[in-house]
């Protein structure tokens, strides 16, 4: 499933709230980004089309949305693609900045040195 910027944002956000109408939503994504309601709603039509979201209750005629797919089911093939477009289809670009230019705590190092000595 390939998901635009904005659509992520709106799924991520629906993953940390559970549920919730687009007018939360829209509420929510003003506070950082000027769009209107009905740009909001687009999207989540977009998404409901797609199937990652769905609805799963109404208040009369508003209607009230959830997550349809799993966090983790995007993530991967989304970061695959970002390989493929980012780093030229190279890994080592993504782990080399990983490592030298984002502060990994001990436990994130120990988990990375145990999926290596896993592939070895």
């Amino acid at each position: 499933m390939q998901l635009s910027e904005f659509e992520l944002e709106v799924i991520s956000l629906l993953w940390k709230l559970e549920e919730s109408t687009a007018p939360e939503l829209h509420k929510e994504i003003i506070k950082d980004k000027d769009v209107t309601y009905s740009t909001v709603k687009t999207i989540i039509d977009r998404l409901e089309k797609k199937a990652a979201i769905k609805r799963i209750k109404n208040y009369g005629r508003t209607i009230v949305y959830a997550p349809a797919v799993k966090q983790e089911s995007l993530q991967k093939p989304m970061i695959k693609k970002f390989i493929e477009k980012v780093c030229a289809g190279n890994p080592r670009l993504l782990l080399n900045h990983l490592m030298e230019d984002e502060k990994l705590s001990d436990d994130d190092i120990a988990y990375l040195q145990s999926i290596i000595n896993k592939r070895k």
